[in-house]
């Protein structure tokens, strides 16, 4: 089967590239650039594209029975907005996926983004509006909402571990999520790319809250767990401060007060993957 994956090599994007090509699927890698990707080599066809030029995504569909796109702005930025990334970017491919006659469209959006309040979050209310655009659509659709990912979450607590002192928010210490391993996220994503019409909220097998997270995060690290809470209230002005907005973090600190005040816990389970695993392995050489 001639697959398009978007978003190719980052770090979800190439997870899926290894479960495709082991597979033996025909597969168009679509991002801004390509790098290796273990067990691939010569196994996929790469193409550059702009997400927001929707020119250079001409004719990388055709012949292409299923799209996966995990195209998304993850990180700061003061050249682009997820409203041009994760909203304009997707559409763009959605409108060449449908003029190529592609019969399945897998979007990776995320949980909650329908939530009452996440229209107030970039990060939350463009994946959002591209949801509710392909459902409007006559091509048949898969949307996963991964509850979050196991490298997201070590990768944020690093520096507040190597501080030794971890900041979360005051009165949400209950907060939990079950999130998920790249791998497994993956192969549910290939498992179910052919299905019809239906939105998973994807978590993994543990369910943790943010202060038993960054309790075993210092533990992994040999380290006394310290936590500083912090009130809700100053994020919002930390995010709306100058030097925030312009280096483009205004929309990730929105993002963060989101996702450390929200229950984040997926119904559909995939993977063995342990996070208490993960992250003693993570942890046991940061200093």
């Amino acid at each position: 089967m001639k697959v398009v994956l978007a978003g190719a090599f980052g770090n979800l994007g190439a997870q899926i590239l290894k479960c495709l090509c082991a597979q033996g699927h025909e597969v168009v890698a679509a991002d801004v650039r390509e790098t290796p990707v273990d067990g691939c080599a010569g196994k996929y066809t790469f193409v550059k594209i702009d997400a927001t030029n929707p020119e250079t995504m001409k004719g990388i569909c055709d012949g292409a029975e299923v799209v996966i796109t995990t195209v998304g702005l993850t990180g700061a930025s003061t050249r682009v907005t997820s409203y041009d990334i994760d909203y304009k970017g997707n559409m763009n491919l959605y409108a060449e996926a449908k003029a190529a006659g592609v019969k399945k469209f897998n979007y990776v959006s995320v949980i909650s983004c329908d939530e009452p309040g996440a229209e107030k979050v970039p990060m939350l209310h463009a994946k959002f509006l591209v949801e509710e655009e392909i459902k409007k659509q006559d091509m048949d659709y898969v949307i996963y909402r991964p509850t979050g990912y196991f490298y997201d979450i070590c990768k944020v607590f690093k520096p507040y571990v190597q501080k030794g002192e971890m900041q979360l928010l005051k009165g949400y210490g209950s907060v939990k999520a079950n999130v998920v391993d790249c791998p497994d996220l993956a192969a549910f994503i290939v498992s179910h790319m052919n299905d019809t019409n239906v939105t998973y909220d994807v978590g993994g097998k543990e369910t943790y809250t943010y202060e038993e997270m960054a309790d075993m995060c210092f533990k992994a690290a040999g380290k006394p767990p310290k936590i500083k809470w912090a009130p809700i209230w100053l994020f919002g002005v930390l995010a709306n401060l100058p030097k925030i907005k312009k280096a483009g973090k205004h929309d990730i600190i929105l993002f963060s007060k989101w996702t450390l005040s929200h229950d984040l816990v997926g119904k559909d389970i995939t993977g063995e993957a342990s996070f208490a695993e993960y992250i003693q392995n993570y942890f046991k050489e940061v200093k």
